[in-house]
């Protein structure tokens, strides 16, 4: 686990709420009507980044990025499934430029992790 359990604890958290988000929003493009891709595709971010912190959270101790990569993880799927949802249900989007910088947040999310897979902290 990562070395500050309150860290593998938030991303605990995010990757539960982002799982249960994920299939709601799965049903609501299923079966809710409207546009449904928008909903889709915000389930599909949720449940793509649920493992992945799961995974960032047991196995953080031995990468030094995982709380950098974690962190931007939640704020980007956060806001691009908060965006997408908001343009489904409201009809407007969070802010402007928020699914773009929301998913360029993600993409370096993941990067941190490849970059952290060079840094790794030796094994104990």
């Amino acid at each position: 686990m990562i070395s500050n359990e309150r860290i593998a604890s938030f991303f605990f958290l995010f990757a539960g709420l982002f799982g249960v988000a994920g299939v709601g929003l799965a049903a609501v493009a299923a079966h809710g009507g409207g546009d449904a891709s928008l909903a889709a595709s915000a389930a599909a971010m949720c449940l793509a980044h649920a493992p992945a912190l799961l995974g960032l959270a047991l196995a953080g101790e031995k990468l030094k990025t995982a709380w950098l990569a974690g962190s931007l993880m939640i704020i980007g799927t956060a806001l691009f499934a908060g965006d997408l949802v908001s343009l489904r249900f409201a009809g407007s989007g969070l802010f402007p430029y928020a699914a773009p910088s929301s998913g360029w947040a993600m993409m370096l999310g993941w990067l941190t992790i490849s970059v952290g897979g060079f840094l790794r902290r030796p094994v104990r």
